[in-house]
Formats: C-alpha cells, structure tokens, sequence
C-alpha cells in the first residue's frame, strides 16, 4: 500500500472538510458506509438500517469473505476491501468504523479529514494518545462524531442519576465494578499462523506492527494481544466505566488520579498477553472505585457467601451507599436499602436508540446531542488504558504489599481476597503463578499524562504506540 500520502490526493479535504460533506435535508436519505463486518459491526449495521431515513450503502471489509457474507444482507451496498474507497466516496454522509481496536482512530482521523461524521466502537483508540487526537480531529473538522458506548443512550441511566441524587439510599461511600464473563484459551501454534487467503494482511495490520501470531484463530482473538488489542479491560471496560462515568460522576471527573492494577494470565498457557483475572483500584479523588474482570469459570458449588457477597451481584455496576445499595447493568438494576429491602427497581432498553441519536445529531448538527460524544467516551475508554497500563508495568506480587498499597480502603482488600479465592476455585496455586501487581499510576488529568515517581519512561511510552510506516496517527490532525 502506497503511504497515507497516496490517500491525501482526495483529502484536499484535509483543509475543506465542511465543503466535502453535504447539506442534508430533513427528509434526505444518510448513507452510511460500514468499515468492519465482523459481529460488532453487522450488528451495528442492523441497527442503522433500522432508521427511516438511513440506507446502509456501502460494505467494508479486509476479509473478501466476510463482504460476501455481509453482501447477501445488504445487496445493495457498494463493496470495499479498502477503508479509504469508502471514505473517498462522496455520496456517504457517515462511516461506522467497527475495525480492530488499533485501526479505530486513525480510521475515524481519515474520514473525518474527508468531511464524514463518524461513529466508532468502542474503545475509541488504542491507546490515551490517540484518542485526544481523535477528539482534536473532531473539533478541527466539526463533525458529529458517536462513540460506540450505547448504554448512555438508555434512559435507565437518567433514572438512576435522579435516584441517587435524590438521598433515598445516602450518600454514595464507593463503587464496584464488575465484569464475570468466561471466556476459553485462544491456543498457541508451534509455527505463526497463517493469514487467511481472503485477508489483506497489510490493510488489517494498518497502524499496528507486523508480528508473528501463534494463535490458533485469526479473527476476533487479536482482541488479547496488545499490538491490536486491550484486552478484556478494553473490550468490555469502556461500558462499564462509561457507565460509572455517566451514573455516578456525571461526567465530572474526566480522568482518576491514581490507578493501580493487578492479576494476570492463568491456566491457559496460550498466546494472549492480556490478563484475564485483572483487579483494580481507581482513585477519583472522589468516591473510590474498585473494579474486577474474570475470564475464568466461577465453578460450581461456590457459597455466595465465599466470593459474592461483597460483589453482591455479578452486575456491571455495586454502588454502595450509606444507607443501601444499587446493583444493575445493561438494561435493568435494582436499589435495596441497609437491611437489603428492595427500594426500587430500575428497567431500561439497554441503549437500543444510540444509533438514532447519532443520525439525530447528524440532522441537526448539534454535538450536545449526542449521548456518547466523543470526548466523553475517549476518558471512558482512557480509564481502561489506566488500567491496563499499570498491570503491564506490574511486578512480581506480594499478598501483604499488595494490600498496603491502598491504605485504609477494606474494599480493596476484599477484591484481593476474592482474587485469591477465584484462584482456588479454579484450582490454581497463587505461590506457583506469574500474578503482577502494577505501579500506582498518578495521572495529570489536564495534561493525560503521568506525573511523579511514576512518570517513567517506560510508563509515559505505554501513553502512546509506535505506528507502522503509511498509517501514523498524525501528530498534528
């Protein structure tokens, strides 16, 4: 592929994006171009094409036979194994940009030079750097840009910021966020893998760097390797702490102070990187946040009394509070009060109308409208990168110091009690693991960078990535 120079012969629109987009009328047909077809981005698609008023018209894919399999569903749509056809294409309003994570925000810099409104999945960049220039490129072009966190558009969420507002449980004491969800071993060859025939290796590859895979899937499980994914963290993270943004802080608290992170990558022996048993602390400066996400089974048998008490709930969001608690997740939660009486329960949709709201704000180019604007959903997806960061700074563990690390929080220890458990339900022996418990982060929340002993070289690199030549993020948008 020809450098991103070769793309720019269209992008004089990098100067006039507002002249390559057209005026839509109220009643004028969006078309959307979607970029990325695996599950995330047909499901996405079956959203738009939903909209009156909206036609799914293009299909982009790196993979031939995923366009063909995406073609018998939308026989009308223009095809592309090249993101950039579809972006230079004048006749599309917006694209859906549902790629790998390390393709999502130099894909979405693309289309917006190029005059497009975009909406992008989450997380919205790979890595904290990228993401404010994402949200700068959105400004300098002033577009309509969507994050893919659609839970912000449940009106459930209102509800509970009202409730909880409204003093009927006291004041909020700390949050546990949680993600239980088993997944299974990705494998490890002998040999790298082999690139499906019906791939464009180097378009899939695009920002992220050319390294041997030894896993046994080539699709969806690059999502556990960091040169193109962020783990579970960042896969399912960016929806539960956009949720404790949202919810809890309103938006108020951009970036934490501190994080710190621990875990690691057990009993698989395969060729992820990510942990999947990870376990963090999140000081806000404000209520206290204490996060969990487990690949691993729960095993049957457990007493809830063992692990889950303190979790009350395997749900994304325990906000416990002086006088109660409020336990939920997508789409329904339920507030008890101290001696566990329910107080009120909460039902919502789990976001189904974020799309219309992006076609909303497309129509009436008002960015306020939007739910899941961008710069908001770049701090959501920066605090999984926080997350993240720290473990991959992490050191050999200590039980005792782990636990002092957060001083006078019993919360904290509680979480590193139930990681141990965890471990014992799964028959693994902490004494024998490679388990890691990260630097605490301190984080200049203006500057989205890291300050104090802890501003290292190493770490202040973790901020950012090295891109491969032809697909840079540009350092000026």
């Amino acid at each position: 592929m020809n450098s991103r120079r070769a793309f720019l012969r269209q992008s004089v629109l990098a100067a006039t994006a507002l002249s390559a987009s057209r005026v839509l009328g109220a009643n004028e047909t969006i078309r959307v171009g979607m970029i990325g077809l695996g599950g995330r981005g047909m499901g996405t698609a079956a959203w738009f094409a939903k909209i009156p008023g909206v036609e799914v018209a293009a299909l982009c894919d790196v993979d031939s036979k995923v366009i063909e399999r995406a073609k018998k569903v939308y026989p009308n749509a223009t095809t592309a194994t090249d993101l950039r056809k579809v972006i230079e294409d004048r006749t599309i309003d917006a694209v859906v940009v549902s790629t790998g994570n390390h393709w999502h925000v130099l894909a979405s810099i693309w289309a917006l030079q190029a005059g497009k409104d975009v909406y992008v999945e989450k997380p919205v960049s790979h890595n904290i750097w990228e993401g404010r220039k994402l949200v700068e490129a959105a400004r300098k072009y002033d577009r309509i840009v969507q994050g893919g966190t659609q839970q912000r558009s449940d009106p459930l969420q209102e509800e509970i910021k009202a409730f909880l507002d409204g003093g009927a449980i006291g004041k909020m004491k700390y949050v546990r966020c949680n993600r239980y969800g088993e997944r299974k071993s990705i494998g490890k060859l002998a040999a790298p893998l082999a690139t499906p025939e019906t791939v464009d290796y180097n378009l899939w590859l695009g920002p992220a760097q050319d390294l041997p895979m030894y896993r046994e899937e080539f699709h969806y499980d690059w999502h556990w390797v960091w040169n193109t994914g962020n783990g579970e963290l960042g896969n399912w993270g960016p929806h539960i702490l956009d949720d404790l943004r949202n919810v809890v802080f309103r938006d108020k608290v951009k970036l934490p102070k501190r994080v710190i992170a621990g875990g690691g990558r057990f009993g698989w022996d395969d060729a992820g990187e990510t942990p999947n048993t990870h376990f963090a602390y999140i000081d806000t400066g404000d209520v206290p946040v204490i996060m969990d996400v487990h690949n691993l089974p729960l095993k049957k048998g457990v007493k809830a009394d063992d692990v889950y008490m303190r979790r009350r709930t395997k749900s994304f969001l325990v906000i416990e509070c002086e006088g109660g608690y409020y336990t939920g997740g997508r789409g329904g939660g339920t507030a008890f009060d101290a001696a566990g009486k329910k107080v009120q329960a909460f039902s919502g949709d789990g976001g189904k109308s974020h799309a219309e709201n992006f076609i909303e704000a497309m129509r009436n180019r008002k960015k306020e409208t939007l739910k899941g604007e961008i710069e908001e959903i770049h701090y959501s997806s920066a605090w999984c990168h926080l997350g993240n960061i720290s473990w991959r700074l992490g050191q050999n563990y200590n039980r005792e110091q782990s636990e002092a690390a957060v001083k006078d929080f019993q919360p904290w220890n509680d979480v590193i009690a139930d990681f141990h458990q965890h471990l014992q339900n799964n028959e693994l022996d902490a004494g024998k693991l490679d388990i890691k418990l990260g630097a605490m982060l301190e984080i200049d929340a203006e500057k989205e960078t890291f300050v104090g002993d802890t501003a290292t070289a190493e770490a202040l690199a973790l901020l950012k990535r090295e891109y491969r030549a032809g697909f840079e993020v540009p350092e000026t948008v």
